[in-house]
């Protein structure tokens, strides 16, 4: 099953007892300061969550799949997300079924 922007708001609603719009609010401005954060160059790092950072990719040459021609391919600007160790951790032990260690600080 995934999980919509939709649900996050519904869920951090019914626990913050703010309303659906003022929580589509607050979910929209992070999303966006994050995207403009990025946008302008900056490192983004959330305790126990993770980081998120730019990677540049180096210009190379590529081949059409179809018509095997050249193509070139300028550098490019990536967003990328590297886990926390600890948020890795409390997936990976709740996948596997064994209790997971709850910190009231961590959503």
């Amino acid at each position: 099953m995934n999980v919509t922007k939709a649900d996050i708001v519904d869920k951090i609603a019914s626990e913050t007892g703010l309303t659906k719009l003022e929580t589509k609010a607050v979910v929209d401005g992070f999303l966006l300061s994050i995207i403009d954060s990025l946008s302008n160059g900056h490192r983004i790092e959330l305790r126990g969550f993770g980081v998120f950072s730019v990677k540049s990719r180096k210009p190379r040459m590529a081949r059409n799949p179809r018509t095997g021609d050249p193509v070139p391919l300028e550098e490019r600007f990536i967003p990328a997300f590297k886990v926390s160790s600890e948020f890795q951790e409390k997936v990976h032990d709740k996948l596997r079924g064994e209790p997971v260690k709850t910190d009231s600080t961590i959503v």
